[in-house]
């Protein structure tokens, strides 16, 4: 699957304006964004990018003052296993009880949970801060004989965590090819049975049974257009965790989950990123 990165620069800089241009730009089918000095790189689908939607957000920027320029080229293919050992990856330890290490990585001292995870060309090592508080919510939860979805699974360190911690099953799906044959060798590696990864977005999700929990670490935008699907796969008591936006976010998320349906119970933050877990009443 190709992918075009899109180096946006915005002038003058302003965590403000990058936060309202993510928003903008998702609706030209940008679906992962990393920040920079001058601005937000994005990363869409090269089939999906339609730059005239793109010109029309950025040209009526709606913030006086601010210009968005970008440039465009195609993002190269990487082995990112190998990207994260050249640039120094070092094991992560999530409240000094989980351990998410590469397979190059020996003789670590031990964690109660210690999950391999090998990122060959798939976005995200399962290191990033939402990752990592999404992990620590999940050690305080009892998992035993749960049923979990994953949205958007990346490599499907979370999935692969809830099995770990005695989920019943875990059914995972995510848009990219990648993603998707990323956790199948993941789950290999870390000796996963019971789960199960689809390529799909949340359409696929039309029919299913419910979930006891759910867990989506995706951006605000998708998070919102996505949440009736979430909430059709939700009983009376399933929770569900969200991660993937920033502080300033939590409002506009709770606003909608709560009209469809779900009670709002608290949320986490780190760095100006969050979490939110909701229960459907």
């Amino acid at each position: 699957m190709k992918y075009l990165e899109l180096d946006f620069i915005i002038s003058p800089y302003s965590r403000d304006a990058a936060d309202i241009l993510i928003a903008l730009v998702a609706d030209a089918g940008l679906e992962s964004f990393v920040d920079t000095p001058q601005g937000v790189k994005g990363y869409v689908q090269t089939g999906l990018f339609e730059r005239s939607v793109l010109d029309s957000l950025t040209d009526i920027f709606p913030m006086d003052g601010v210009k968005v320029t970008y440039r465009l080229a195609e993002a190269e293919d990487k082995n990112w296993n190998e990207e994260w050992e050249r640039n120094g990856f070092e094991p992560v330890r999530i409240a000094d009880r989980i351990l998410i290490h590469s397979p190059e990585h020996h003789n670590l001292s031990p964690a109660e949970y210690d999950i391999v995870i090998d990122p060959h060309q798939a976005f995200g090592t399962g290191t990033h801060h939402t990752t990592g508080m999404i992990l620590e919510r999940l050690l305080g939860m009892d998992l035993g004989h749960k049923t979990v979805l994953d949205a958007g699974c990346g490599t499907g360190v979370l999935g692969i965590f809830c099995t770990l911690k005695g989920a019943k099953s875990v059914w995972a799906y995510d848009i990219d090819r990648w993603s998707v044959d990323n956790t199948k060798e993941n789950m290999l590696l870390n000796g996963v049975k019971n789960m199960e990864v689809v390529e799909g977005n949340a359409s696929i999700l039309q029919g299913k049974d419910a979930f006891d929990l759910i867990l989506a670490n995706i951006n605000r935008n998708i998070l919102l257009a996505d949440l009736p699907s979430f909430v059709s796969v939700m009983h009376a008591g399933s929770q569900m965790i969200l991660s993937g936006f920033y502080v300033e976010d939590i409002p506009l998320l709770v606003q909608k989950a709560k009209i469809l349906g779900l009670s709002y119970l608290n949320h986490t933050e780190k760095e100006n990123w969050a979490t939110l877990l909701f229960e459907r009443l």
